[in-house]
């Protein structure tokens, strides 16, 4: 007479398929984590060149002589700025007002569009006439 051993050593088929759905729900879990800092460290890189760029045009305004500062005054334009390897375009918007007398308010805002969604940085300063 001839014994029969079942040997359950090991995995089914089953185990091991329950298995690698559970390590591809953390997997995926974990790259979706991946994208999110991408786009939030891309967010924060395009804020940064915004805010480098309205200081630049901010800084040569304000240091031209009171009487070159042109009030009332609306410009717009482009700017193309490199931002991880990449081109990225910028709209700036300067519009110069004269407040009282010997005071004028420069405004600059610059703008840029990421993932169909539009972005504002704007600053302002007051420049005065010494006397």
């Amino acid at each position: 007479m001839t014994t029969v051993s079942f040997d359950n050593k090991g995995f089914t088929l089953i185990e091991f398929l329950v298995a690698i759905v559970i390590l591809m729900v953390g997997l995926l879990g974990l790259l979706q984590t991946v994208n999110y800092a991408i786009v939030h460290n891309t967010t924060n890189a395009l804020r940064q060149e915004a805010l480098v760029l309205a200081d630049e045009r901010m800084n040569l305004e304000k240091a031209k002589p009171y009487a070159l500062i042109q009030a009332p005054y609306l410009r717009n334009f482009s700017s193309s700025r490199v931002v991880n390897g990449g081109f990225r375009m910028y709209s700036v918007a300067q519009n110069n007002t004269a407040l009282a007398s010997p005071t004028k308010n420069i405004d600059i805002q610059v703008s840029w569009r990421y993932k169909n969604q539009r972005f504002t940085h704007s600053i302002s300063s007051l420049v005065s006439q010494p006397q």
